[in-house]
C-alpha cells in the first residue's frame, strides 16, 4: 500500500507540472514541439565543430527546461554496416535509412516529466497513466559543412529483421518504483504520427522494442489499486463518509442553536422596549391642528403676598 500511495502522489505532481509548463510556453502539439528541438540543435551544429559519431548534448533556452536532447552524426553506410548505441536506444546493424545520401544527424529526445503530458494529452490513453517520460528518437539529413533547418529534413529509419530496443531502466524513480509492485505490469506505448498510440508488450523489464524510430514511453492501466484491495478501500470509504456526516450534522445543529439564541433575545429586546414605552407615555393634545404629546405641570403656582409692606421695615 505505501507504494502504491506513493506512486500516486508522484504521478498526480508530476501530470499537474507538465501541464503547467507546457501551456505556459503555448507548445500543446508534439509536432511542434519536434520542430523547436530541432531548430535548437541545428543552431547548436552552427556554432560549433561536431566530430562524427561522438555524442554531443544540446543546450536548449530556459523555457524548454526540462528537456534533454543529444544528437550525433553518422555516415549512412557506417551505421547500417555497424548499428550504434545512443543512450537508451540501440540501434542493430542492417537497419535501413530512407533518402540518406551521405550523413545522417541522430537526435534523440528526453522530455522529462515537464513536457511528456504533451503526448498524453494530445493521444488516446484514456485508462492508462503515462508512468516514464517519453523518449524520442528521430533522424535528419546532414551535409559535410554545415547542417540547417532550411536545407535537413526528417528520414525514415527502419529495421525489420533486428528490431530497435528502448531501456527505460535508468530514465526515472518512477519506473523503477513500479517494477516491483505487485499487479502493476508496464506496457509500451509508441505514439505514431498519425495520432494513434500503439500498446505493446515489453520485451523485457522496461524494456521495450521497435521498428522505427518516433517517441515512446511506459504506460500502466488505471486505477491504480489492484483488485484484491477494493473491498478494503470500499469500507474505509463508508467509514469516511459516516465521520464526515456526522461532523456535519453536529456542526449545523450548533448553527441552528445559535440562531434560535439570537432570534429569542432580539425578540426580548424588544418586548422590553414596548414595555418601556407603555410605562412612560405622555397625553397628547392639539397645538394649533398638530396632535403632540405634552407633559402635566409639576412647577408650584407663583401667589403674590399682599401681607408683605417695605415701608414697615
Amino acid at each position: 500500500m505505501g507504494s502504491l500511495l506513493y506512486l500516486t502522489l508522484t504521478l498526480f505532481s508530476l501530470a499537474f507540472t507538465a501541464t503547467l509548463s507546457s501551456q505556459e510556453q503555448g507548445i500543446n502539439s508534439a509536432r511542434l514541439l519536434d520542430l523547436v528541438l530541432r531548430d535548437n540543435m541545428f543552431r547548436s551544429y552552427n556554432t560549433k565543430k561536431f566530430k562524427t559519431a561522438k555524442l554531443y548534448p544540446i543546450h536548449l533556452p530556459s523555457n524548454l527546461w526540462g528537456i534533454r536532447v543529444d544528437s550525433v552524426r553518422y555516415r549512412c553506410g557506417s551505421l547500417v554496416r555497424y548499428g550504434a548505441k545512443i543512450k537508451e536506444f540501440k540501434l542493430p546493424i542492417g537497419a535501413s535509412i530512407q533518402h540518406c545520401a551521405e550523413r545522417v544527424v541522430i537526435v534523440r529526445q528526453n522530455l522529462g516529466s515537464n513536457w511528456s503530458s504533451i503526448y498524453y494529452n494530445n493521444y488516446e490513453l484514456s485508462g492508462y497513466q503515462l508512468i516514464s517520460p517519453v523518449l524520442g528518437l528521430l533522424a535528419y539529413n546532414a551535409g559535410d559543412d554545415m547542417v540547417t533547418s532550411s536545407t535537413s529534413f526528417e528520414l525514415g529509419f527502419q529495421s525489420d529483421r533486428i528490431p530497435i530496443t528502448i531501456d527505460f531502466s535508468n530514465t526515472t524513480r518512477l519506473v523503477n518504483s513500479t517494477s516491483t509492485t505487485p499487479g502493476i505490469i508496464p506496457l509500451c506505448a509508441s505514439f505514431e504520427r498519425d495520432g494513434k498510440v500503439t500498446l505493446t508488450k515489453q520485451m523485457s523489464r522496461n524494456v521495450c522494442a521497435t521498428k522505427r524510430q518516433g517517441h515512446f514511453g511506459l504506460v500502466i492501466e488505471s486505477p491504480l489499486i489492484p483488485l484484491q484491495n477494493k473491498r478494503e478501500s470500499n469500507w474505509k470509504l463508508a467509514v469516511g463518509c459516516s465521520i464526515g456526516a456526522a461532523l456535519g450534522a453536529f456542526l449545523l445543529g450548533l448553527l441552528l442553536i445559535a440562531i434560535f439564541a439570537k432570534v429569542k433575545k432580539k425578540a426580548r429586546m424588544e418586548e422590553l422596549v414596548r414595555r418601556a414605552y407603555e410605562e412612560e407615555a405622555l397625553q397628547v393634545s392639539m397645538v394649533g391642528h398638530v396632535r403632540a404629546p405634552t407633559a402635566a405641570g409639576t412647577r408650584t403656582i407663583p401667589t403674590i403676598a399682599h401681607e408683605y409692606n417695605p415701608h414697615n421695615t
